[in-house]
């Protein structure tokens, strides 16, 4: 680590990065599908936009650099506007991490491209390390915003996906658990021996995803 932040001084341009691709996509996939199914409100805020300034937090960012997690702007959404309001607005909830699925994907699928034909062949030393950290971090940074952005706590998009699945009468019980667990998962990310014990290890199933994507990629490209 260099200083507070979470990340090295070395990879902390390629991070930036990768934090704005991902961000904007992330948060572009939620307005964008919100206005496909029926709700403009994202759109009229300017939000079904691959421009990063309309989706960036600040201090979201920052605390992505320093505690290893963050977050953007949270997209407006009004699901009265949808025909089916629960399911639509599950879509639209999922759509932000599952674009992240996709760009870890996509990320994997060019480095093995890269490997098959040697397209790095022939380039200055300097320019494959930066590549190939673009690459290591893009494919890190997404499956880490996947599965994070999954966990049941609000304001992530976990959170949002059990609140419109769950039957209305629960409602009360889930506003009670929001008023603990903006703290208690504060507290596990920032108590080191609660975080090895409990985020830690889930965000460790990254991996796994990563192996499985491998293993298809290997055998699209019959390598």
């Amino acid at each position: 680590m260099g200083g507070l932040l979470f990340y090295d001084w070395n990879t902390l341009p390629f991070v930036i990065l990768v934090l704005v691709l991902s961000f904007t996509i992330h948060e572009w996939a939620h307005a964008y599908s919100a206005y496909k199914l029926g709700d403009d409100t994202a759109y009229k805020f300017g939000r079904v936009s691959l421009n990063p300034m309309v989706h960036l937090d600040l201090f979201g960012t920052i605390m992505l650099l320093i505690a290893g997690f963050g977050w953007a702007k949270p997209v407006p959404v009004n699901r009265g506007n949808f025909k089916r309001p629960r399911l639509f607005g599950i879509i639209v909830t999922a759509a932000g991490p599952i674009s992240n699925l996709i760009l870890a994907f996509i990320t994997l699928f060019i480095f093995a491209l890269f490997q098959k034909y040697g397209w790095l062949d022939g380039m200055s030393k300097g320019s494959v390390d930066a590549i190939i950290l673009f690459l290591q971090l893009m494919l890190k940074i997404n499956i880490t915003l996947f599965l994070f952005n999954l966990i049941p706590i609000p304001p992530l998009d976990g959170y949002r996906i059990i609140q419109d699945l769950v039957n209305l009468r629960y409602t009360e019980a889930l506003q009670k658990f929001e008023q603990w667990a903006s703290v208690i998962f504060l507290l596990v990310v920032f108590i080191r021996p609660l975080r090895q014990v409990t985020l830690d290890p889930y965000l460790r199933l990254g991996d796994s995803i990563i192996n499985q994507f491998a293993t298809v990629i290997t055998s699209i490209l019959g390598m």
